[in-house]
């Protein structure tokens, strides 16, 4: 039996973290990267990448990304675009939540662990 991957994405101020668990709640993968996406399709890329190498293409990977709003990512032109490249694929599907509150240590990643481990009850 194939195991569920979730990924969290959680842009900041400064960074985007992200981080990769599996459905028993162990790490797989934690990072730091720039505020916004360099280019249109990151995130798309992003999500297959960690879908084929973790997982295969039996299971698709599920992503949550943690938002303000609907209107949060037009202050950036990076995140905007995007959006534009967001659709159901094979190997990922995307979901958006309420953004975490900034977190005392940016470095950190125990919130992220903490949301995504909320999200992966619900299924």
């Amino acid at each position: 039996m194939r195991r569920q991957l979730w990924m969290a994405i959680t842009p900041g101020p400064l960074r985007t973290r992200v981080v990769v668990m599996d459905d028993a709640g162990r790490n797989v993968l934690q990072a730091r990267l720039p505020h916004g996406p360099r280019h249109p399709q990151a995130l798309q890329r992003l999500s297959e990448a960690v879908a084929l190498w973790c997982g295969g293409a039996l299971t698709p990977l599920r992503v949550v990304l943690a938002v303000e709003g609907p209107e949060a990512f037009c202050v950036t032109r990076r995140w905007f675009a995007a959006f534009e490249h967001l659709t159901r694929r094979p190997l990922y599907q995307i979901e958006f939540v309420p953004a975490l509150p900034p977190p005392d240590d940016e470095a950190g990643f125990a919130d992220v662990r903490q949301m995504l481990r909320a999200r992966m009850g619900r299924g």
